[in-house]
């Protein structure tokens, strides 16, 4: 979950997906050798082109399904981690292929269909919130 703090606030940057062009966290699958944070990061880049701290533990974990070739679903569990994004980049890998925007936490929740991604970007927009970051 790319995030950044912006005027006061907490933002989160979501981007389209490939397929259907709806509203989505940077997600990879596993891959042999790297943790759920090393993965993380590594989307990130590939994705949405950023760089930045990615914590160690996750914030939270999602269910959904995917769709696959030839009308075929796969349940998916996503563990989402932090990543502190110190680095936007112009160009990366998939930049023809998506669009990326940030968004405060509550935007982000109203954003996406996963209704588990929903409640835990409720529970952050709250927690922050709360907490009024600095800049």
């Amino acid at each position: 979950m790319p995030l950044r703090r912006q005027e006061g606030e907490v933002r989160v940057l979501l981007l389209t997906s490939r397929g259907t062009g709806r509203w989505v966290l940077p997600k990879g699958w596993a891959e042999e050798g790297l943790t759920g944070a090393e993965v993380a990061a590594k989307e990130a880049f590939e994705e949405a082109g950023l760089v930045g701290e990615v914590q160690p533990d996750p914030l939270g974990v999602y269910s959904y399904v995917k769709a696959m070739p030839q009308e075929q679903v796969m349940p998916c569990r996503v563990e989402v981690f932090a990543l502190w994004v110190g680095q936007q980049l112009g160009d990366w890998p998939e930049r023809e292929q998506r669009v990326r925007r940030w968004f405060s936490l509550s935007e982000a929740a109203g954003k996406v269909h996963e209704d588990d991604l929903r409640l835990l970007l409720e529970r952050l927009a709250a927690q922050y919130g709360a907490e009024r970051p600095s800049v």
